[in-house]
């Protein structure tokens, strides 16, 4: 494994050039006085726009705005993430988060006084002036919040009571990240210390039992001790979630959560019920890990090792990218030769150094191109890691290319579509050229675990989230008793009967962060699925099917998700794209057992 102690002893071909965006540093600090002086101008737009052409001009001013502020953050991040010890870079960020606080106050005029005008005379507006076409569509997608907005009194009551109202998810994140502590593990010397959450991640992957026990032990103990206080938290946002949702107006809370990307209940319901109706074939995995590991007893502290030792190899960087190359020849020369210009272009930051920022991301900067933060190990992991940072990329690239600035971005609902049809392509590559039949079994557990992670365990969250909120809209009471019991019964519902209980595994709830912002954990397993039914349809060469998803790639936001999907061949308000991934899942797991 290639390692380096310092930035610059890495090769200049692996690191980004940050010359893409500035050329100086002085080009940046000329860029957010910029910004400042247009967010000024924004601000004195408020109580101005009367017609169409104020309204053109502030919303044209926004847009060349957020152009600008985009490059600047980006660069202060960037120049952050590589070296989290670098001053300079520190306060470039603050600064940049600074000006960020001051555009949104400049701007946080617009939605309310958007929902104040009538349809007929928003219509006339967008009339008068012929290039507030471009706005058009983003502007009514943002009227039809007129719906669920209240009188002005009561919108001045509820932004007051704003910080109030966001105390749930703000003392369970203090309460998370700064005053939990861990019990104390054995490290390899035998000495007892004090365990982490990066030590967790390792011990209960590890192959000896015992530590796995007892790492899983430490984990939950914090969280079984403060369960009555995190409950309430919990309970708290919940309630506030179901009281926002009738107070503007929703059927439900889940309804509320869904209206921006317009995906119908039905959606998050079939998920839930096609997902509980084919759950044989992961229980059957389940059933042969608990054979593989040879145990009278399967707990949850064993369904995270691997079952398969010995496979791992060393891949390089350059053996991972031609690697990942010839895995995505289906999506066509030229996805394949823009890969490699991304490459050759120092689109991506390759290796791992002392306080460069751990994990992996994409982002796709308008006007520029996309940048992608690795932390690449020489293993089969970092190959997986890099194919999935890929796909992000070639969505933004695509997306940027082919659209707009103002629908450029792709949402959340559909983010994790392109980065995963490369993760299955790579997997369907990696296995039908691997002749040791160790690495086969490895690979096949690797991707079993996946779907096990990003589906079934999202989808649990999912219908966690629907019947806690069911609970707070009907009034019953919600505590620790209530939640225990509601994970419990899913738990057992999901993994199926060959798990045999200990007690902290109800309290699972307690540790999901996920939770206080609601009906979000459910886009994973959509995703997933999507990406799964595209990859099935590209590799089984159906016609069309390559265009389409191209058609998808370079669509950005230009429609709601859903349709958007429709367009590579996906229809989520039906059962298909669920049963096909979950048939997929069983091809898996069949091979997996013969093996």
């Amino acid at each position: 494994m290639t390692t380096y102690k310092h930035r610059s002893e890495i090769p200049e071909e692996e690191k980004w050039n940050l010359t893409d965006l500035y050329a100086t540093e002085a080009d940046w600090h000329s860029d957010l006085k910029k910004v400042e002086v247009l967010a000024q101008e924004l601000a004195g737009f408020d109580g101005n726009i009367t017609d169409g052409q104020s309204l053109y001009e502030f919303l044209k001013k926004q847009e060349d705005l957020s152009f600008i502020f985009t490059k600047v953050f980006a660069y202060s991040m960037f120049s952050t993430d590589i070296d989290t010890r670098d001053s300079n870079a520190q306060s470039l960020k603050d600064r940049a988060t600074q000006v960020s606080v001051k555009v949104g106050s400049a701007t946080s005029f617009f939605m309310p006084f958007l929902l104040t005008l009538d349809e007929a005379t928003l219509k006339a507006y967008i009339n008068e002036v012929k290039e507030l076409e471009y706005f058009e569509e983003d502007l009514w997608d943002s009227f039809r919040y007129k719906a669920h907005v209240l009188t002005k009194e009561k919108e001045e009551i509820l932004s007051a009571l704003g910080e109030a109202l966001s105390s749930p998810d703000r003392t369970y994140g203090m309460l998370n990240n700064a005053d939990i502590e861990f019990g104390q593990v054995t490290n390899d010397d035998g000495e007892k210390v004090e365990m982490t959450r990066g030590m967790y991640s390792k011990l209960i992957e590890d192959e000896d039992r015992e530590k796995r026990k007892e790492a899983y032990k430490a984990y939950y103990k914090p969280y079984v001790q403060l369960s009555n206080t995190i409950a309430s938290t919990l309970s708290s946002a919940v309630k506030n979630n179901v009281t926002l949702s009738k107070l503007r107006n929703y059927d439900s809370a889940l309804s509320k959560s869904l209206f921006g990307d317009q995906v119908p209940t039905e959606v998050y319901d079939n998920l839930i019920a096609t997902a509980k109706k084919n759950l044989e074939p992961y229980h059957r995995y389940t059933a042969i890990r608990k054979e593989i590991l040879g145990l009278d007893e399967l707990r949850q502290y064993d369904l995270n090792v691997s079952l398969v030792s010995g496979a791992k190899k060393d891949i390089s960087y350059e053996e991972a990218y031609d690697t990942m190359l010839t895995a995505l020849a289906p999506l066509g020369e030229e996805y394949i030769q823009t890969l490699r210009d991304f490459k050759e272009k120092r689109y991506i930051d390759v290796r791992e150094t002392p306080a460069k920022r751990s994990g992996a991301y994409n982002m796709g900067v308008y006007g520029a191109h996309p940048f992608v933060l690795l932390n690449h190990h020489d293993d089969l992991d970092s190959l997986f890691t890099l194919a999935h940072e890929m796909g992000h990329a070639m969505h933004s690239h695509y997306s940027s290319k082919h659209q707009p600035q103002i629908t450029a971005n792709y949402t959340i609902f559909v983010a994790e579509v392109a980065s995963t049809v490369n993760e299955v392509l790579l997997i369907h590559h990696l296995l039908e050229h691997s002749k040791d039949k160790e690495m086969r079994k490895y690979l096949l557990n690797h991707f079993i675990d996946q779907f096990r992670g990003t589906f079934f365990t999202q989808v649990m969250f999912a219908d966690f989230e629907k019947q806690t909120h069911e609970l707070a809209e009907q009034g019953e009471p919600l505590n620790a008793e209530a939640f225990n019991a509601i994970y419990e019964k899913l738990f057992r519902e999901y993994n199926g009967p060959d798990i045999v209980f200990d007690e902290e595994v109800k309290y699972g709830w307690s540790r999901i962060p996920h939770f206080y912002r609601p009906f979000y954990v459910y886009k994973y397993s959509t995703g997933f699925a999507s990406s799964i039914q595209i990859a099935k349809r590209i590799l089984n060469k159906e016609e069309g099917a390559l265009e389409d998803y191209l058609t998808f790639l370079k669509s950005g936001s230009s429609e709601y998700p859903l349709e958007l999907l429709k367009k590579a061949g996906v229809d989520l308000t039906t059962p298909e794209p669920i049963e096909s991934a979950l048939e997929y899942l069983g091809e898996i797991v069949s091979e997996f057992e013969s093996l």
